[in-house]
């Protein structure tokens, strides 16, 4: 079987509501869509989150760059495409939009591979949970006018789901005026329930880090995520030091260098690689590996049709990211398809490959450059 050819697509993707976090606000989401061809029919289809602005760079990136590595390759040779296009992308990035590239090409590889053997993605991979995947539901934004009691009734609308598991945004607004956010949901989910927390880069320092943090601790949180930077490793560790609360982070993070090194800090004890910012599939599992060796866990961030495979595969993972509608993270606009929220967690697709299947019209309706 024969790569012959690469098409790649930027969607822009409005959000219904404009939404914050805590240092940005968000009005529109842009992706990378890849589709592989091959000469055997089987087609692969790989995605990627490109940011809220400029997506065309990744798209551009695969067409200019790394495309030309991939035609004509046997897709089984997932580490030799993906060493050849890190090779020559050297010097153009590594770390940002070429990697976030790279990813959405592996992560095609991936599914024409264990469409080619019949298989759903994580069986191919080795599967470890067979029918349920467990899955945290994922939300928690700051809205105009959202109160702590409707940010409460909202996590207890996720619970009732099945999930015994939420996440909210913490860092926008004061300490103490997230204390009461986060009094307000421990209080309606009550103490069976995981509470996790996401500061998406928040804090400028540790120490204004655990000062905030030190204010949470008795709602048993199951960790903060992403507290500083993502460059910001010394900080990082010097705050999982120091508070009772386990520290998350990685999402932004790329390669297996990056994890090494956050890991040897000893700056987090969940890591939250996302498969299509980090390298794809192929980096994610040596990012796992090296994870596990080391006794981490691992809870990717979003993109849950496809982490729900690798989280499923791997001993190591605890759960998958899971956003109940199309509001925040919208490329689930252009899919034909949902995953099923099944007891507290979600069902594995049982069709070959990630089970991911483009919605061409509504692709058509978000995307600025068209298929190339």
């Amino acid at each position: 079987m024969k790569v012959t050819k690469v098409l790649a697509t930027t969607a822009v993707i409005p959000l219904r509501n404009v939404t914050s976090f805590s240092t940005r606000t968000v009005s529109e989401r842009h992706y990378t869509i890849v589709k592989i061809l091959t000469d055997e029919g089987v087609e692969g289809t790989g995605f990627c989150y490109c940011g809220n602005g400029a997506g065309s760079i990744v798209t551009n990136t695969i067409r200019a760059l790394l495309a030309k590595h991939v035609i004509g390759q046997d897709p089984h040779n997932t580490e030799y495409i993906w060493d050849v296009m890190y090779r020559d992308a050297l010097l153009m990035g590594r770390r940002g939009a070429v990697i976030r590239a790279i990813s959405a090409i592996d992560n095609a590889l991936w599914d024409i591979n264990s469409k080619y053997a019949g298989l759903p993605l994580y069986q191919y991979l080795g599967g470890f949970y067979q029918d349920i995947v467990p899955a945290y539901a994922s939300g928690g934004y700051y809205l105009d006018g959202k109160t702590p009691e409707h940010l409460a009734e909202e996590c207890l609308s996720y619970v009732d789901m099945g999930f015994k598991a939420v996440k909210i945004k913490v860092g926008r607004v004061s300490a103490i005026q997230d204390a009461a956010r986060i009094e307000a949901v421990r209080k309606a989910i009550g103490d069976e329930v995981e509470l996790f927390t996401d500061a998406n880069n928040a804090w400028n320092d540790a120490t204004s880090a655990i000062r905030a943090i030190r204010l949470w601790e008795d709602y048993d949180l199951g960790w903060v995520e992403e507290p500083t930077m993502p460059d910001e490793m010394e900080a990082s560790a010097a705050i999982a030091a120091r508070v009772d609360v386990p520290i998350a982070t990685g999402e932004i993070h790329q390669t297996r260098w990056d994890f090494m090194d956050m890991i040897d800090r000893q700056a987090a004890a969940i890591i939250q690689p996302d498969a299509g910012v980090c390298g794809g599939i192929t980096e994610f599992r040596r990012i796992a590996s090296y994870a596990a060796a080391h006794s981490i866990t691992i809870a990717p961030h979003w993109l849950a049709d496809l982490h729900v495979h690798l989280v499923a595969a791997m001993p190591n993972a605890t759960y998958v990211e899971f956003f109940t509608d199309t509001e925040v993270l919208n490329i689930m606009e252009i899919f034909e398809n949902r995953l099923e929220v099944k007891g507290h967690g979600l069902a594995l697709p049982q069709t070959p490959g990630i089970g991911v299947k483009i919605n061409e019209k509504a692709l058509a309706k978000f995307s600025v450059d068209g298929w190339d």
